[in-house]
């Protein structure tokens, strides 16, 4: 492991007791339990059952967990999942979680730019959700490895905050603003994020051997979208107010696409 992935490791163990605290609550579970198909963007859950119709008995595989609601999901909809992350608190956690209500996951603790421990051609569906890519230094990497998991004719498919949400932000008066060039990507940070463009996403997918097959640009669900999940602020914020937040003419930004998905099959 390189000493960029145990500075993000090292970090995710750190933030882990706090970060991810509001998305293990009982109420949040119990959601997806009485519809785990919740767990994901409307527009992604059709792809992923245009891809995978049938996921009773599919082996799938999560790189990059985080708060595994995408996991939860999947086994819930009778798939035999296999969990990854890079940090070990975060996975025990949700293992926590899984012994609770007795569910059969296995949890790996694996670097999703390698996934060495996971064997070749064993998935038919590898799955990567929101905050995975600004974490990932070696896209072609990370791409070499999922389709290596893949079965023949697997699929893969990535749900992500979309690349034109980078480089703006909301200066006074409401006006959007020009934070940084779009192709200036990083890193960013004593500990190091990535703002990766459209094209260095696809083309590591196609230099990796695997076959784009559908792309969707979405906007938000709902108002959540823009707060940050770290603070309370949420809790304290109307429905008129988080609906306000997805009218462009209140917030600029809400008139870029905020969602990005891919979906590619390996041939």
């Amino acid at each position: 492991m390189t000493s960029k992935e145990n500075v993000v490791k090292n970090k995710w163990n750190e933030w882990s007791d706090s970060w991810y605290e509001k998305k293990r609550t009982d109420e949040v579970i119990a959601k997806i339990i009485h519809d785990p198909a919740s767990a994901f963007h409307r527009t992604a859950y059709s792809m992923i059952q245009e891809a995978v119709p049938d996921l009773s008995g599919k082996k799938v595989l999560v790189p990059s967990s985080g708060d595994n609601h995408a996991v939860f999901a999947f086994h819930l909809l009778g798939a035999k999942v296999t969990s990854c992350d890079i940090s070990e608190k975060q996975l025990e956690y949700a293992y926590s979680i899984a012994n609770k209500y007795g569910w059969d996951i296995e949890f790996l603790c694996e670097d999703t730019m390698t996934l060495s421990s996971v064997t070749s051609n064993e998935y038919d569906f590898v799955y990567t959700s929101n905050g995975v890519h600004v974490w990932i230094h070696d896209l072609a990497s990370m791409y070499k490895n999922i389709a290596r998991v893949l079965k023949k004719n697997g699929v893969y498919m990535m749900f992500d905050i979309h690349p034109f949400m980078r480089p703006f932000g909301i200066k006074a008066g409401n006006h959007l603003m020009v934070e940084k060039p779009y192709d200036v990507t990083g890193p960013f940070g004593e500990v190091p994020t990535f703002k990766w463009r459209i094209q260095d996403m696809m083309n590591a997918i196609i230099v990796s051997s695997l076959n784009i097959r559908r792309v969707e640009e979405m906007y938000a669900e709902d108002g959540s979208f823009w707060v940050d999940d770290s603070t309370d602020k949420g809790d304290f914020l109307s429905e008129e107010e988080l609906a306000g937040y997805c009218d462009w003419t209140k917030n600029p930004l809400a008139a870029i696409p905020q969602w990005l998905s891919i979906t590619a099959i390996k041939g």
